[in-house]
Protein backbone atom coordinates (compact mmCIF):
# COMPACT_ATOMS: atom_id res chain seq x y z
CA UNK A 1 0.00 0.00 0.00
CA UNK A 2 1.05 3.62 -0.59
CA UNK A 3 0.45 6.27 2.02
CA UNK A 4 -0.52 9.35 0.02
CA UNK A 5 0.88 12.59 1.36
CA UNK A 6 -1.10 15.74 2.04
CA UNK A 7 0.48 19.12 1.44
CA UNK A 8 -1.57 22.23 2.22
CA UNK A 9 -4.68 20.02 2.15
CA UNK A 10 -4.04 19.04 -1.44
CA UNK A 11 -3.11 15.45 -2.14
CA UNK A 12 0.17 14.88 -3.93
CA UNK A 13 1.24 11.80 -5.83
CA UNK A 14 4.95 12.58 -5.33
CA UNK A 15 6.91 10.38 -2.94
CA UNK A 16 10.49 11.06 -1.87
CA UNK A 17 13.33 8.59 -2.31
CA UNK A 18 12.97 7.10 1.18
CA UNK A 19 9.23 6.61 0.76
CA UNK A 20 9.61 4.99 -2.66
CA UNK A 21 12.25 2.62 -1.33
CA UNK A 22 10.00 1.64 1.60
CA UNK A 23 6.97 1.12 -0.64
CA UNK A 24 8.91 -1.08 -3.05
CA UNK A 25 10.45 -3.16 -0.25
CA UNK A 26 7.13 -3.54 1.57
CA UNK A 27 5.50 -4.83 -1.60
CA UNK A 28 8.48 -6.97 -2.71
CA UNK A 29 8.92 -5.03 -5.94
CA UNK A 30 12.37 -5.12 -7.52
CA UNK A 31 13.06 -2.47 -10.13
CA UNK A 32 14.54 -3.59 -13.43
CA UNK A 33 17.50 -1.51 -14.51
CA UNK A 34 17.07 -2.82 -18.04
CA UNK A 35 13.61 -1.20 -18.16
CA UNK A 36 14.93 2.22 -17.18
CA UNK A 37 12.72 2.51 -14.08
CA UNK A 38 13.58 5.85 -12.49
CA UNK A 39 10.81 7.62 -10.56
CA UNK A 40 10.49 11.40 -10.45
CA UNK A 41 10.84 12.80 -6.92
CA UNK A 42 11.39 16.51 -7.68
CA UNK A 43 8.14 18.48 -7.48
CA UNK A 44 9.68 21.49 -9.22
CA UNK A 45 10.50 19.38 -12.27
CA UNK A 46 7.03 17.89 -12.21
CA UNK A 47 5.51 21.38 -12.23
CA UNK A 48 7.73 22.33 -15.18
CA UNK A 49 6.55 19.34 -17.17
CA UNK A 50 2.91 20.22 -16.48
CA UNK A 51 3.55 23.82 -17.49
CA UNK A 52 5.38 22.90 -20.70
CA UNK A 53 2.45 20.70 -21.74
CA UNK A 54 0.08 23.69 -21.92
CA UNK A 55 -2.59 21.38 -20.56
CA UNK A 56 -6.32 22.00 -20.28
CA UNK A 57 -9.44 20.21 -19.07
CA UNK A 58 -10.16 19.30 -22.70
CA UNK A 59 -6.97 17.25 -23.09
CA UNK A 60 -6.64 13.48 -23.25
CA UNK A 61 -3.18 12.24 -22.27
CA UNK A 62 -1.41 8.98 -22.99
CA UNK A 63 1.31 8.66 -20.36
CA UNK A 64 4.27 6.34 -20.91
CA UNK A 65 5.65 4.52 -17.88
CA UNK A 66 3.74 6.14 -14.99
CA UNK A 67 5.62 4.10 -12.40
CA UNK A 68 4.08 5.00 -9.03
CA UNK A 69 2.01 7.82 -10.49
CA UNK A 70 3.75 11.06 -9.47
CA UNK A 71 3.33 12.67 -12.89
CA UNK A 72 0.04 10.82 -13.51
CA UNK A 73 -1.49 12.44 -10.43
CA UNK A 74 -0.73 15.96 -11.66
CA UNK A 75 -1.73 15.17 -15.23
CA UNK A 76 -5.11 13.95 -13.99
CA UNK A 77 -5.64 17.14 -11.97
CA UNK A 78 -5.07 19.26 -15.06
CA UNK A 79 -6.68 17.31 -17.90
CA UNK A 80 -9.87 15.53 -18.92
CA UNK A 81 -8.50 11.98 -19.10
CA UNK A 82 -5.21 10.11 -18.63
CA UNK A 83 -4.42 6.70 -20.11
CA UNK A 84 -1.46 5.53 -18.02
CA UNK A 85 0.41 2.74 -19.83
CA UNK A 86 2.64 0.76 -17.46
CA UNK A 87 4.55 -2.34 -18.55
CA UNK A 88 5.50 -3.64 -15.09
CA UNK A 89 2.52 -5.58 -13.73
CA UNK A 90 3.97 -5.50 -10.21
CA UNK A 91 3.56 -1.72 -10.14
CA UNK A 92 -0.10 -1.76 -11.18
CA UNK A 93 -1.60 -2.30 -7.67
CA UNK A 94 0.63 0.46 -6.25
CA UNK A 95 -0.25 2.78 -9.09
CA UNK A 96 -3.97 2.17 -8.54
CA UNK A 97 -3.57 2.86 -4.82
CA UNK A 98 -1.78 6.15 -5.41
CA UNK A 99 -4.47 7.28 -7.87
CA UNK A 100 -7.58 6.28 -5.94
CA UNK A 101 -8.84 9.86 -5.79
CA UNK A 102 -8.33 10.41 -9.53
CA UNK A 103 -11.36 8.98 -11.31
CA UNK A 104 -10.25 10.16 -14.76
CA UNK A 105 -7.26 7.80 -15.01
CA UNK A 106 -7.34 4.55 -16.97
CA UNK A 107 -4.44 2.26 -16.08
CA UNK A 108 -3.27 -0.06 -18.83
CA UNK A 109 -0.81 -2.87 -18.10
CA UNK A 110 0.89 -3.07 -21.50
CA UNK A 111 4.08 -2.35 -23.38
CA UNK A 112 3.64 1.08 -24.97
CA UNK A 113 5.13 -0.23 -28.23
CA UNK A 114 2.26 -2.71 -28.59
CA UNK A 115 -0.50 -0.20 -27.81
CA UNK A 116 -3.08 0.07 -30.61
CA UNK A 117 -3.27 3.79 -31.41
CA UNK A 118 -6.18 3.53 -33.83
CA UNK A 119 -8.70 3.97 -31.01
CA UNK A 120 -7.18 7.25 -29.82
CA UNK A 121 -7.76 10.69 -31.30
CA UNK A 122 -6.93 14.25 -30.25
CA UNK A 123 -4.44 13.30 -27.55
CA UNK A 124 -1.04 14.28 -26.19
CA UNK A 125 1.80 11.92 -25.30
CA UNK A 126 3.62 12.60 -22.03
CA UNK A 127 6.09 10.54 -20.08
CA UNK A 128 9.42 9.71 -18.55
CA UNK A 129 10.68 7.52 -21.38
CA UNK A 130 12.86 4.45 -20.77
CA UNK A 131 16.09 5.44 -22.48
CA UNK A 132 16.54 2.14 -24.28
CA UNK A 133 13.31 2.53 -26.27
CA UNK A 134 13.26 6.31 -26.82
CA UNK A 135 13.70 6.10 -30.60
CA UNK A 136 11.09 3.33 -31.13
CA UNK A 137 8.52 5.24 -29.08
CA UNK A 138 9.05 8.48 -30.98
CA UNK A 139 8.95 6.60 -34.28
CA UNK A 140 5.70 4.82 -33.33
CA UNK A 141 3.86 8.00 -32.43
CA UNK A 142 5.13 10.12 -35.31
CA UNK A 143 4.55 7.56 -38.03
CA UNK A 144 1.04 6.59 -36.96
CA UNK A 145 -1.91 7.96 -38.93
CA UNK A 146 -3.39 9.71 -35.87
CA UNK A 147 -0.38 11.47 -34.40
CA UNK A 148 -0.60 13.17 -31.01
CA UNK A 149 -0.77 16.96 -31.05
CA UNK A 150 2.21 17.02 -28.67
CA UNK A 151 4.95 14.73 -27.42
CA UNK A 152 6.40 15.92 -24.10
CA UNK A 153 9.07 13.45 -23.06
CA UNK A 154 11.78 13.14 -20.44
CA UNK A 155 14.68 11.49 -22.24
CA UNK A 156 18.43 11.11 -21.99
CA UNK A 157 20.11 14.49 -22.61
CA UNK A 158 22.29 13.17 -25.42
CA UNK A 159 19.27 11.70 -27.21
CA UNK A 160 17.36 14.98 -26.91
CA UNK A 161 20.31 16.83 -28.41
CA UNK A 162 20.48 14.36 -31.30
CA UNK A 163 16.77 14.78 -32.01
CA UNK A 164 17.13 18.57 -32.16
CA UNK A 165 20.37 18.66 -34.17
CA UNK A 166 20.75 21.02 -37.11
CA UNK A 167 23.14 20.99 -40.09
CA UNK A 168 26.07 20.37 -40.14
CA UNK A 169 25.41 17.96 -37.25
CA UNK A 170 22.30 16.18 -38.51
CA UNK A 171 21.83 12.47 -37.92
CA UNK A 172 19.32 9.81 -38.93
CA UNK A 173 17.23 10.26 -35.75
CA UNK A 174 17.05 14.04 -36.23
CA UNK A 175 15.89 13.67 -39.83
CA UNK A 176 13.36 11.00 -38.86
CA UNK A 177 11.80 13.30 -36.24
CA UNK A 178 12.09 16.64 -38.02
CA UNK A 179 10.45 15.29 -41.18
CA UNK A 180 7.24 14.97 -39.13
CA UNK A 181 7.61 17.63 -36.44
CA UNK A 182 9.46 20.47 -34.77
CA UNK A 183 11.55 19.58 -31.72
CA UNK A 184 13.17 21.53 -28.91
CA UNK A 185 14.87 20.91 -25.58
CA UNK A 186 13.11 22.83 -22.82
CA UNK A 187 15.12 21.97 -19.71
CA UNK A 188 17.70 19.59 -18.30
CA UNK A 189 17.15 17.38 -15.24
CA UNK A 190 19.86 16.15 -12.90
CA UNK A 191 19.99 12.49 -11.84
CA UNK A 192 19.16 13.60 -8.27
CA UNK A 193 15.60 14.39 -9.38
CA UNK A 194 14.89 10.66 -9.72
CA UNK A 195 14.91 7.54 -7.58
CA UNK A 196 16.93 5.57 -8.21
CA UNK A 197 19.11 8.23 -9.85
CA UNK A 198 20.01 7.34 -13.45
CA UNK A 199 23.63 7.44 -14.55
CA UNK A 200 22.93 10.23 -17.06
CA UNK A 201 21.43 13.71 -17.17
CA UNK A 202 17.92 13.89 -18.60
CA UNK A 203 16.16 16.52 -20.70
CA UNK A 204 12.57 17.56 -21.25
CA UNK A 205 11.96 17.27 -24.98
CA UNK A 206 8.96 18.84 -26.69
CA UNK A 207 7.98 17.57 -30.15
CA UNK A 208 5.08 19.19 -32.02
CA UNK A 209 3.94 17.23 -35.09
CA UNK A 210 2.96 19.05 -38.24
CA UNK A 211 -0.67 18.74 -39.25
CA UNK A 212 -1.57 15.90 -41.60
CA UNK A 213 -1.81 18.19 -44.60
CA UNK A 214 1.82 19.28 -44.16
CA UNK A 215 3.27 15.75 -44.21
CA UNK A 216 3.75 14.28 -47.68
CA UNK A 217 2.20 10.90 -48.52
CA UNK A 218 3.46 7.37 -47.95
CA UNK A 219 4.95 7.02 -51.45
CA UNK A 220 7.07 10.13 -50.95
CA UNK A 221 8.01 9.05 -47.41
CA UNK A 222 9.23 5.69 -48.70
CA UNK A 223 11.55 7.30 -51.24
CA UNK A 224 12.61 10.03 -48.80
CA UNK A 225 13.71 7.65 -46.06
CA UNK A 226 15.33 5.26 -48.53
CA UNK A 227 17.58 8.10 -49.62
CA UNK A 228 18.20 9.30 -46.08
CA UNK A 229 19.18 5.83 -44.87
CA UNK A 230 21.53 5.48 -47.82
CA UNK A 231 23.01 8.90 -47.18
CA UNK A 232 23.83 8.07 -43.57
CA UNK A 233 24.88 4.46 -44.23
CA UNK A 234 28.59 5.34 -44.36
CA UNK A 235 28.99 8.61 -42.43
CA UNK A 236 32.52 9.31 -43.67
CA UNK A 237 31.61 8.93 -47.32
CA UNK A 238 30.42 11.71 -49.58
CA UNK A 239 26.79 11.71 -50.68
CA UNK A 240 27.58 10.82 -54.29
CA UNK A 241 29.32 7.64 -53.12
CA UNK A 242 26.66 6.62 -50.58
CA UNK A 243 23.82 7.05 -53.05
CA UNK A 244 25.73 5.13 -55.72
CA UNK A 245 25.83 2.18 -53.31
CA UNK A 246 22.07 2.26 -52.66
CA UNK A 247 21.06 -0.59 -54.99
CA UNK A 248 23.91 -2.88 -54.04
CA UNK A 249 23.63 -2.58 -50.26
CA UNK A 250 19.97 -1.84 -49.57
CA UNK A 251 16.62 -3.54 -49.97
CA UNK A 252 14.89 -0.17 -50.32
CA UNK A 253 12.83 0.44 -53.42
CA UNK A 254 14.41 3.61 -54.83
CA UNK A 255 15.80 2.86 -58.27
CA UNK A 256 19.15 4.51 -59.06
CA UNK A 257 20.74 2.05 -61.49
CA UNK A 258 20.33 4.29 -64.51
CA UNK A 259 20.79 7.58 -62.69
CA UNK A 260 23.94 9.65 -62.48
CA UNK A 261 23.90 10.32 -58.72
CA UNK A 262 26.40 13.14 -58.98
CA UNK A 263 24.29 14.86 -61.61
CA UNK A 264 21.02 14.41 -59.70
CA UNK A 265 22.62 15.94 -56.61
CA UNK A 266 23.70 18.94 -58.64
CA UNK A 267 20.18 19.28 -60.06
CA UNK A 268 18.88 19.39 -56.49
CA UNK A 269 21.35 22.17 -55.68
CA UNK A 270 23.51 19.92 -53.49
CA UNK A 271 27.28 19.65 -53.83
CA UNK A 272 27.93 15.91 -54.48
CA UNK A 273 30.93 16.04 -52.15
CA UNK A 274 28.87 17.03 -49.13
CA UNK A 275 28.12 14.53 -46.36
CA UNK A 276 24.67 13.56 -45.11
CA UNK A 277 24.95 15.40 -41.79
CA UNK A 278 25.20 18.75 -43.61
CA UNK A 279 21.83 18.47 -45.40
CA UNK A 280 18.66 20.12 -44.14
CA UNK A 281 15.23 18.47 -44.24
CA UNK A 282 14.26 20.67 -47.18
CA UNK A 283 17.34 19.59 -49.13
CA UNK A 284 16.48 15.94 -48.56
CA UNK A 285 12.93 16.62 -49.74
CA UNK A 286 14.16 18.42 -52.83
CA UNK A 287 16.49 15.55 -53.64
CA UNK A 288 13.63 13.05 -53.23
CA UNK A 289 11.51 15.02 -55.69
CA UNK A 290 14.28 14.81 -58.28
CA UNK A 291 14.41 11.02 -58.16
CA UNK A 292 11.54 9.02 -59.63
CA UNK A 293 10.75 5.41 -58.72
Amino acid sequence: MIERKVNNNVESGVLNAKEIKEVLERNSVNLRESWGQNFLIDKNILEKIISFGNLSKKDTIIEVGPGLGALTFSLAKNTKRVIAVEKDKKLIPLLRENLLSRKNVDIVNQDILSLDLRKFNNYKLVGNIPYYITSPIIKKFLETENRPSLLLLTVQKEVAQRVCAKPPQMNLLAVSVQFFATAEVLAHISPASFYPPPSVTSSILRIIPYNKESVLGSDFQERFFSLVRAGFSHPRKQLKNNLALLNRESKDKVELKNIDTEEILKEAGINPERRAETLSIEEWKNLTKKIKK
